[in-house]
């Protein structure tokens, strides 16, 4: 988990004041705010862990949030974080380029991408019948007046956060359930 922000009494209107970090998953892109170690010093970019085991800085999850319950600063900081998480793995985000698939006969899994229609899609089938992409930038040398693919992918993950009802998810895991 990355944190976004860091509020070291807790929110306003909290019933406790106690530290906590909105943060993000690196995987699903979950949102989460976690309740921090009093003795912790983090800072907004840091990575957690939140797994089974020790806990070095989380004391807990507090619960899974959505995009509107982000602090002002967090959502400010959302789509470079989801910039810099998807740069630093692009070798596994390429793979939506090398390997998407139909989804029906009228749609598939690339035109779900912004700024991906049916001539890009074609031409993306196409070029990577030949050889895979490798990275961004070769991608888009190859698939002629392509927009920015990175680009593509930071709005639909950003797209999948912020819409609940969206029907098919590439990145993002579905929204928290409430009981």
């Amino acid at each position: 988990m990355i944190v976004l922000d860091f509020l070291s009494k807790g929110k306003s209107g909290d019933r406790r004041a106690e530290p906590i970090a909105q943060v993000i998953g690196e995987k699903y892109f979950s949102l989460l705010e976690v309740i921090v170690r009093p003795d912790s010093e983090i800072k907004q970019g840091d990575k957690l862990y939140i797994g089974q085991g020790e806990r070095k800085e989380v004391d807990h999850i507090k619960k899974r949030i959505k995009v509107g319950e982000l602090t002002n600063f967090a959502r400010s900081e959302l789509p470079f974080m989801i910039e810099k998480m998807v740069k630093d793995n692009q070798e596994k985000f390429i793979q939506i380029f090398n390997t998407a698939q139909p989804i029906s006969t009228r749609q598939h899994q690339l035109e779900l991408l912004p700024g991906i229609g049916k001539k890009h899609m074609w031409d993306i089938i196409k070029e990577r019948k030949k050889s895979q992409f490798k990275d961004f930038k070769e991608l888009h040398e190859r698939v002629n007046l392509l927009p920015d693919p990175m680009g593509m992918i930071v709005k639909r993950i950003l797209e999948e956060l912020e819409d609940d009802n969206i029907r098919f998810r590439l990145f993002v895991a579905g929204p928290p359930k409430r009981f």
